[in-house]
């Protein structure tokens, strides 16, 4: 399959008009998913890469004379980082609830774009605290359903061990953003005084300008959902959509070896492709009396409290080992190259071996020590320790939060279900990231790394707690099977039972 094959233009009205026996055997399957990363990912990674340099750019701007030039306190500076989280966060799952009921992300996705580009240009020419409290208020309105919007698209596509790998270069474009925004903000600062602006208002205005030119060309670049999707024939689409329906139904996380189980005939659930039938009040229902969701959601809080403290106040930390801003600009460069290649890299080791968890035991366990070195290193005045500290909290962090995605979005049998758990997982989670931008005060910075360290230890006991519950509903459904209790339920009870079927195994 050729990637300039001209496509069909039918389009699949539903996945109950793709027959679940149809066979599939002419498709080359690495062709056409090498096709839809063609298609796909560099746009994805590309809107987020500008996503999280625009939320990012006040850090950058701080140390440029933000607060100086609008006469800010540090407790006002740290009220508009916090207001952005606040709306960001709050209304991320009312985000992909939309989404997934328009069923649009080629056109949804950029006109909440367009919109915080808007803003983002308009950050540059505030007069004071109330003006940049008001356009960090509207940033995180309409910024809130990007991330979790391609996450959700990115599960339309890939099945559950292809979607960290991707989930990691889509979330690599962060730690680029990290790189390229200390760089980006170097350069940007020397044209302090042109038209009258001081530097860090052209950070804001450039950076706007750019994303709302990127978000109008991403109307006809980012595609539609697999059905529709216009890069790919109608044989390509069918193909797709039921690929991701059979990966994602109750039957495809079987016992591995349904005899061990003692079980004599395993349920045919290869008729059964479409649970759309669910609406999304039902689905909401069934996610929020999930206990899964609370422990998955408290330990990307740990996380997201460690990645947003640093992203925001990385920039002014460095400046604090001594280093003029200038500098301290381009010392953060190295730290987000080394989180990008070092995220992507673990996120196709964890698709490879088929597991989440060790991966993120991992990672938690690493950031804590980090921020340990770091809290070391300001008690004893070591630079160098607080920079090398710094260096792996961030690495890791940035590496951990794709495979937490993924691990929860693995474990969600039915798609609506799945789009509210994103959004949940990823908006609550950032609430993490609302008291962060509190923690770090001017000067000595033991405190804030103390208190991240603290997140970091809550996550790593929520994901230790909730492999302990996934090993125990595991263990509890086969001995379930084996005592036949199950026997007398049709297969499209079993089916529609989800994650909560007997059949089903949470992934490790």
């Amino acid at each position: 399959m050729e990637f300039d094959e001209k496509p069909e233009t039918a389009y699949i009205d539903s996945v109950e008009s793709v027959a679940p026996t149809i066979d599939f055997s002419d498709i080359d399957e690495k062709a056409v998913m090498r096709k839809i990363d063609y298609h796909l990912m560099p746009i994805c990674a590309i809107l987020y890469l500008f996503a999280y340099l625009d939320r990012g750019a006040i850090g950058n701007a701080k140390i440029e004379g933000l607060l100086d030039s609008l006469d800010l306190s540090t407790q006002q500076y740290n009220i508009c980082l916090t207001i952005f989280f606040i709306t960001y966060s709050s209304l991320e799952m009312p985000a992909n609830m939309i989404l997934k009921k328009i069923g649009k992300p080629n056109v949804f996705i950029p006109s909440i774009m367009v919109c915080w580009g808007i803003i983002m240009t308009c950050m540059g020419v505030v007069k004071s605290f109330g003006g940049l409290f008001a356009t960090r208020f509207l940033l995180g309105v309409f910024e809130c359903g990007l991330y979790p919007g391609i996450s959700y698209t990115l599960t339309m596509y890939y099945k559950k061990k292809q979607l960290q790998s991707r989930q990691a270069i889509f979330y690599a474009a962060a730690s680029m953003a990290g790189a390229f925004s200390g760089l980006l903000a170097f350069a940007i600062a020397k044209m302090s005084g042109v038209g009258g602006y001081e530097g860090w208002r052209w950070i804001f205005i450039l950076e706007g300008i750019a994303t709302t030119l990127l978000a109008i060309s991403a109307f006809w670049l980012l595609p539609d959902f697999p059905e529709r999707a216009k890069f790919l024939t109608l044989r390509e689409r069918e193909f797709i959509v039921w690929r991701i329906a059979t990966d994602s139904n109750a039957g495809n996380q079987l016992v591995q070896s349904l005899e061990d189980a003692g079980v004599k005939k395993a349920p045919d659930f290869s008729q059964f492709t479409d649970d759309d039938d669910i609406s999304l009040t039902e689905s909401l229902k069934r996610f929020l009396t999930d206990w899964q969701a609370y422990t998955c959601v408290l330990f990307n809080m740990g996380l997201m409290a460690s990645t947003y403290g640093i992203a925001l106040f990385l920039p002014s930390v460095v400046k604090g080992l001594g280093y003029t801003s200038s500098k301290a600009q381009l010392m953060t460069i190295p730290i987000y190259i080394a989180a990008s290649i070092f995220s992507v890299a673990q996120a196709f080791l964890s698709d490879h071996h088929g597991y989440r968890s060790p991966f993120l035991i991992f990672d938690f366990s690493i950031v804590m020590i980090g921020f340990i070195m770091a809290i070391c290193g300001e008690i004893y005045s070591l630079p160098g320790v607080i920079y090398a500290g710094v260096f792996l909290s961030v690495m890791c962090s940035y590496a951990a939060f794709p495979g937490g995605v993924s691990w929860l979005a693995n474990n969600l049998a039915n798609n609506g279900k799945r789009a509210i758990g994103i959004g949940f997982h990823i908006g609550i989670g950032n609430f993490g990231g609302a008291m962060a931008s509190n923690f770090y005060k001017p000067g000595k910075y033991t405190m804030g790394h103390s208190l991240e360290l603290g997140f970091a230890t809550m996550g790593l006991i929520c994901v230790i707690i909730t492999v302990l519950g996934y090993r125990y509903n595991n263990t509890k459904r086969e001995n379930e099977l084996k005592s036949g209790k199950w026997d007398d339920a049709t297969d499209k009870e079993l089916f529609m039972m989800g994650d909560k079927s007997p059949y089903y195994r949470y992934r490790l």
